[in-house]
């Protein structure tokens, strides 16, 4: 079933469920009016003009060559000795930059099967290293709807929920760097030549440096959009004119997800109505008496959701406002459940046969979703380091007035005051 008439489905039960005892009686229409204005939520529309930026944003850098010429940079600097390691690191930097998965699985699979075919390594292998590397970007780039979603529903600035982020990834490189060092591989030699202009590139070292810097990320994709625009011109690769094509197809990319996102928001909104976020709360803070044991259920929450719907970014969104009421209960840290939400929804998104991550690289690789499933260690070892970011105060941090949930409500998207 596609996910937005599955969100469809779960509104109208909510039109039709009885209140709940103490609670006011309202009708069709006072229902109808709860579900519009949680759909039409300040943070959640300002979340989906980001998510449509982004989504400009790809579409123009794709047209003017950007993803063709880093993906072909670091193809030119692949140690022929260590393809595997290699390949992956390449999907973490392109996923990085893209901030997508599934772009840079669609980018990288083929030039993974000619490399499984001349290594004779299986392609399943080659394909698990690509999507574990595709899943880092997803998690952790500045333009990722998921990490988008993620600082976006507690508040927290981008850079913030970065740096603890890739603190927890970096053991999971790591590791799986060496494990695919490790697989046997034939002495081969890529004789291929690999074409890229270095200011193609320019528009992702310019949202990279920009988020890094703390710049609100509007204003970062504004200033990528730009950047992709003038160097497009200038190169011939579109007129300024024909470029509004590819900003309206890279638009059109995120229209689902859109309107996916106001529907979740609706029905949000009519579970708390109806007691049902309340419910959930109390059934999942009844046995649960400290830090840890909140941030475990929410990121048991993120992985019911995620096994559920299959999109990460959706979990994410669903999951946020019960997140914001859970952190308030334990004063938990923003950042820290920000960085939950994330690690736990895409480890887990990454490793579901039945998601398009996936299905998409082994339809390109042509073997099944189950053999690649195997492969994505990255996945498994993300999930771990979810584990141990849950279960430990690593690293201690003491949760501050200005990383807290006090006051949540008047705080903006950044966690300022406002």
């Amino acid at each position: 079933m596609p996910l937005l008439v599955g969100m469809i489905i779960a509104a109208i039960v909510g039109f039709c469920l009885p209140a709940p005892n103490g609670q006011k009686k309202l009708t069709l229409e006072e229902r109808v009016a709860v579900f519009c204005k949680a759909g039409g939520d300040q943070g959640l529309i300002m979340m989906i003009v980001i998510f449509i930026l982004a989504g400009a944003f790809q579409g123009v850098a794709t047209k003017m060559h950007a993803v063709s010429s880093i993906t072909n940079m670091c193809l030119s600097f692949l140690p022929q000795n260590l393809i595997l390691p290699g390949i992956f690191l390449i999907a973490i930097i392109l996923s990085f930059a893209m901030g997508t998965s599934m772009g840079t699985i669609a980018a990288l699979v083929p030039v993974g099967v000619m490399i499984a075919t001349k290594t004779g390594v299986s392609p399943a292998v080659v394909a698990g290293a690509i999507v574990g590397g595709a899943m880092f970007g997803d998690n952790n780039s500045f333009i990722s709807a998921s990490a988008i979603a993620a600082v976006n529903s507690q508040k927290v600035l981008m850079k913030n929920k970065f740096l603890l982020n890739f603190l927890y990834d970096i053991p999971a490189i790591i590791v799986n760097c060496i494990l695919l060092a490790f697989y046997p591989v034939k002495d081969i030699a890529l004789t291929s030549t690999y074409q890229y202009n270095p200011v193609d590139i320019v528009p992702y070292l310019l949202v990279i440096i920009l988020s890094l810097v703390g710049m609100n990320v509007m204003s970062v994709l504004m200033i990528g959009i730009l950047s992709c625009l003038l160097i497009g011109v200038v190169q011939g690769d579109f007129t300024l004119i024909g470029s509004m094509t590819y900003l309206q197809k890279g638009m059109a990319g995120m229209e689902d997800m859109s309107l996916i996102c106001i529907f979740v928001g609706g029905v949000v909104g009519l579970m708390n109505y109806l007691g049902g976020i309340q419910w959930l709360i109390d059934k999942l803070s009844k046995n649960t008496k400290s830090k840890h044991g909140a941030l475990l259920s929410i990121g048991f929450l993120i992985i019911l959701l995620c096994l559920s719907t299959t999109n990460n970014t959706v979990a994410i969104i669903t999951v946020g406002p019960l997140a914001v009421d859970i952190g308030k209960k334990f004063n938990l840290s923003r950042t820290r459940v920000a960085t939950a939400l994330s690690m736990f929804a895409t480890n887990v998104q990454g490793f579901i046969p039945y998601a398009g991550q996936l299905l998409v690289s082994s339809a390109m690789a042509k073997v099944s979703p189950v053999a690649v499933m195997p492969y994505v260690w990255y996945c498994y070892l993300t999930l771990i380091m979810s584990l141990i970011l849950a279960i430990t105060d690593f690293p201690k941090i003491k949760v501050k007035s200005n990383d807290s949930y006090q006051n949540f409500e008047k705080l903006d998207d950044s966690g300022r005051a406002i």
